[in-house]
């Protein structure tokens, strides 16, 4: 695999210097972007909770924060602040829609964890079923314990959560982590009904068809080295993460590119869709679109109840939710519906932050966040 950023660095420069940036790695520069995302994040320090990828294999990407202590209280952002922050209407839709998460290894205490997470900030029960890669509820794979996959598990299942409370989850437990069991509980996840597939890992050597069902929206995480399978595919949609805080102004909230989030870039194993439309890049631009990556509430029984959270896993199983909220997942294919311009009036564009970003041709789009994050429901 090959991956491309648009812009290998958009270093932080002092007024009047000049970054270049070229598409593909070996053409000539091709123009000073228009903007360079300058850094003012701040960290409270995170570690990862699984291991390096290996080829062949997919890894987790969510990360615990070490400043944050274990509590019997919650601290972070809540789902009441993200749904603030994203005027997104939680409480009123999503009520039949069926939204899977993929992740391998089983996490035994993945429905009361999520029980404690949704009661402590007052949502509903949840409608929740567990399955394995052959749609079995039992037979569960080893447990997440001795590979590092629960953290993650449960962030997935309480991100959906927290975007929307009312939608059916299915969570899928693959035997392993190699891509063979992934791809097995992928087919599981349309076999059993669902129309959006949330996907927080990152790996190489994944089989595009099992990534590419008519009627069913795809996301995927990308990885904090750049581009990196499911979400390279034009089939499913690319996240990238954001950091969230308080502001002022009428919207109440500010976010920058999170430092830790993915470059995104020009990935030129696949294809450019021909729902995309800049001049530069001839192959899939990526990533698509973003939500908060950082700082939230987590209940996680083995790591001792409530922790904060980071990582690029966190804002794709929040946007699954979205989608669930808009309810038009079967209408959907891979990023399309974030690169026409009417639906980029309902995102916010994120215009501060990681060197590691900068902007191709267009005003409102930089290849670590897209086109923006969600101002209600209208882009999806």
């Amino acid at each position: 695999m090959n991956t491309f950023a648009l812009i290998s660095r958009a270093f932080t420069i002092s007024a009047g210097a000049t970054v270049l940036a070229s598409c593909g790695g070996s053409q000539p520069p091709i123009g000073a972007p228009s903007a360079i995302l300058q850094s003012t994040t701040e960290h409270r320090g995170a570690v990862p909770t699984c291991g390096d990828r290996r080829i062949g294999h997919v890894r987790c990407q969510v990360s615990i924060e070490t400043a944050a202590a274990r509590s019997d209280k919650p601290e972070g952002w809540t789902p009441q602040d993200l749904e603030q922050a994203y005027n997104l209407p939680s409480s009123t839709k999503g009520a039949g829609q069926i939204v899977a998460v993929v992740d391998p290894y089983d996490n035994p205490d993945v429905a009361s964890d999520l029980a404690e997470y949704r009661s402590t900030f007052k949502l509903p029960a949840a409608n929740f079923a567990k399955y394995n890669q052959e749609g079995q509820q039992s037979n569960y794979p080893p447990s997440c314990e001795h590979y590092g996959w629960c953290l993650e598990i449960d962030s997935d299942v309480e991100m959906l959560s927290a975007s929307c409370p009312n939608c059916t989850i299915y969570l899928i437990e693959a035997t392993s982590n190699d891509w063979s069991d992934i791809e097995a509980a992928e087919a599981e996840a349309v076999t059993l009904g669902a129309h959006i597939v949330s996907n927080s890992y990152s790996g190489e050597s994944g089989d595009k068809s099992y990534f590419d069902t008519p009627g069913v929206e795809y996301l995927a995480g990308t990885s904090g080295s750049g581009l990196s399978e499911p979400a390279d595919f034009d089939s499913v949609v690319a996240v990238g993460a954001t950091a969230l805080a308080k502001g002022s102004g009428k919207r109440g909230w500010t976010e920058t590119v999170w430092n830790d989030s993915s470059v995104g870039g020009c990935f030129k194993a696949v294809r450019r869709p021909p729902w995309q439309h800049d001049q530069y890049c001839k192959h899939r631009l990526a990533n698509d679109v973003a939500a908060n990556g950082t700082s939230v509430a987590e209940y996680d029984s083995l790591y001792g109840g409530w922790t904060v959270v980071d990582g690029s896993a966190i804002p794709t199983p929040f946007l699954a939710g979205v989608f669930g909220l808009a309810g038009n997942a079967t209408k959907q294919r891979g990023g399309r519906t974030f690169w026409q311009p009417s639906n980029q009036e309902h995102l916010y564009p994120v215009t501060e932050g990681s060197f590691e970003c900068a902007y191709v041709d267009y005003p409102k789009y930089n290849s670590c966040t897209g086109w923006g994050t969600p101002d209600g429901i209208g882009a999806f």
